[in-house]
């Protein structure tokens, strides 16, 4: 992550990218744990967009996909970075050539089963995940548990906080966009 231990000082130094870094990770570790075992929509989403849709590659695919979270957990380095900042750019492109074709996806397959349709919110959150794996790559740092073992309180405020950031991302890619289809619908809305 984003995080560095000064030479001596044995305090990791937590940059503003490391809490939006951590959640971009952790949500891949979900997301891809999620479509691994519910393969199915996912594998719909890829197929009416054009893409290969087989179950079998949705599954090989999501299991790098939480790897790359995981990795990028335990090492913070500069190549996981560079791996979630890939990751979600092809999700952000993915997304937008869904909205731009029109392409009718009841999901989007972000968790493996159907969540939410494509929306301009799941862009910008895709968007910014990636510039956090780009800030990372560019300032690279150590990894998770290194923070947590060198931060106040044993890094119980950081994670609660990733923790909060993962929550708030799942909301807002699942429950906001079926809330707002609803308002839409209701007559004299």
């Amino acid at each position: 992550m984003a995080w560095r231990v000064p030479r001596g000082s044995g305090v990791a130094v937590v940059t503003p990218a490391a809490g939006p870094f951590a959640i971009a990770a952790s949500l891949l570790v979900v997301g891809g744990v999620l479509k691994a075992a519910r393969p199915a929509d996912t594998a719909t989403a890829m197929g009416q967009s054009g893409l290969p849709a087989a179950p079998w590659l949705v599954r090989a695919g999501a299991l790098v996909e939480a790897g790359i979270g995981v990795a990028a957990l335990v090492t913070g380095d500069r190549v996981a970075a560079v791996l979630v900042a890939g990751s979600y750019a092809a999700f952000t492109a993915f997304i937008t050539m869904a909205l731009i074709r029109g392409t009718p996806l009841a999901s989007c397959g972000c968790f493996g089963k159907e969540d939410s349709p494509p929306t301009r919110l799941h862009v910008a959150l895709t968007a910014a995940a990636a510039a956090a794996g780009i800030a990372v790559a560019v300032q690279p740092g150590v990894g998770l548990a290194t923070v947590v073992r060198t931060q106040p309180l044993a890094g119980i405020p950081f994670v609660a906080l990733v923790v909060c950031g993962v929550a708030f991302a799942y909301v807002a890619l699942t429950s906001v966009p079926r809330v707002l289809a609803l308002v839409h619908r209701q007559p004299g809305a």
